[in-house]
Order: structure tokens, then sequence, then C-alpha cells
């Protein structure tokens, strides 16, 4: 029997956390600090993670900053290395991190297409191998969920994404094959699908009232998605209420993708 009191506790587990600064990944690190697992928040700016890191452990809890580009293989390799040498192990990776350029494909610079293509889809694969390395080496297992969205799931309508929805819907497949490739070394994965996240990324269409009573129409819910909601997912995906839980995508869509 499962102890309920317990079962989403993460005491003494290191977790990675990349674009870790801000909305759902700083949300993310905090709950998992929270829960009781040493975090790492990995972003771009220095300044701005360091700062993310103090804030949280001002609480009370474990979390430190490293800079880290998660489409460049070297930097995430030495990301994971750095979390080794710190904390002593690594047991969880959030794969965060993401961007989006939001254009119609006809007018989509492959540069453009590539830019995310790199961060969004090899970024997330870059992290997910590194981290395994050490899971699979000392054969402690571990837990990687991967951010992937709605618009991996569908074809979206509401404005022209071709790169970012070509990212979220392999990532939603990645998930899966790394889950059956890892299995037998106990590393589960799995992946969220947010619909609409109040974020930053998200900050032209916060200011378009009719984008926005659109998705809230599209929404049986009715209402965006806030960063906590999609921290919590996340959260109960690598804690040990979901210990028979791989290969899965949960979407925290307010129903969404149920009409």
């Amino acid at each position: 029997m499962v102890d309920v009191r317990n079962w989403t506790r993460l005491d003494g587990r290191v977790a990675v956390v990349t674009g870790g600064a801000r909305g759902i990944g700083r949300e993310t690190a905090e709950t998992l600090a929270a829960a009781g697992a040493h975090v790492v928040l990995a972003d771009l700016d220095k300044k701005t993670t360091e700062r993310a890191a103090a804030e949280i452990g001002a609480s009370g809890v474990h979390a430190t900053a490293v800079v880290a580009d998660v489409a460049d293989e070297a930097s995430v390799d030495a990301m994971v290395q750095a979390t080794l040498e710190r904390e002593g192990r690594l047991d969880i990776l959030v794969n965060n991190a993401g961007i989006a350029i939001r254009r119609p494909a006809v007018d989509l610079a492959l540069g453009d297409w590539d830019k995310v293509l790199s961060v969004n889809l090899t970024g997330s694969f870059l992290c997910a191998r590194a981290a395994a390395r050490p899971m699979i080496a000392t054969g402690s297992g571990g837990a990687i969920v991967n951010v992937a969205s709605i618009m991996g799931l569908s074809g979206g309508g509401l404005y022209p994404n071709v790169s970012y929805q070509a990212t979220k819907g392999a990532i939603v497949n990645m998930t899966r094959a790394l889950a059956v490739e890892w299995a037998p070394h106990a590393i589960r994965v799995n992946a969220v699908a947010p619909t609409y996240v109040r974020t930053e990324l998200i900050g032209p269409i916060l200011k378009d009232p009719d984008l926005m009573a659109r998705i809230e129409a599209m929404t049986p819910l009715g209402k965006l998605a806030e960063p906590a909601d999609i921290a919590a997912a996340i959260a109960f995906l690598v804690s040990p209420a979901a210990a028979m839980i791989t290969g899965h995508t949960l979407a925290v869509d307010g129903g969404f993708l149920a009409q």
C-alpha cells in the first residue's frame, strides 16, 4: 500500500530543470524543491538564473544555478557534469527550455526553423541523453519529463506556428521511444502537454483580447493554465506516485484536446 503522506516526496533526490529561471521552469524548480529535491536551475543568463536560485533557496530549500545552452552539446554535458560534482548524483531531469517563432510557414526562414528545432527538439534530446548516461552507469535509474504542448497533439489553428508544433509533436514520440529504450535501466520518461500558460512565452497573446477570448472559448474549463498547474503535473510524474507510468504524455489543458 502506498503511504499517501509521502508518495510525492522527493527527499534526497537531485533534479535539473532547464529553462529554470522563469515561467514554468522556475515554478517547477520551486515545487520540486518544496518536495525535498535538491534543484539545479539551468538557463542561459547567469545573473537571472543565479537570482532565481537564490530566491528559491531563501525559503530554506536547496537550489543552485548553472549556466547552460541546451542547443550546445558541450554546454549540456558540462551542465550534467557540474551537477554531479556539486550534488553527487542526478535523479530527475525536466526538459523545459523552449522557444517559439510564430510565422506563416511560407514566410518562415530556414534559419528560424532550425533555431526552434535546435532548442526545442535537439536540446531536449541532448539533455535527456546526458542525464541518462550517469543514471545508467550508476544503476540508480531516474525520471525525465519533457515539456511538450497541446500543439504537439493538434494542428493548432489559432495562428501559424509550424516550427513549434513540429518540435512538440516530435517530443511526444521521442518521449515514447526513450521510455521504451531506457525502461530496462529503471529510467522513466514522460511528457506534459500544457495548454496556453500565463507566462512570458505567450506575452503577445495575453495582450490580444480577441485571441484570449477564442482560447478561453475553446477550453472547457474556460481559462488559461497557470505555471503552478504545469509544475504540479511534472512533480507528480517524477515522484514515487508515478512509479508505473512511463512513455505517457499528460495533457494539462483544461479539456482543450477533449473536444
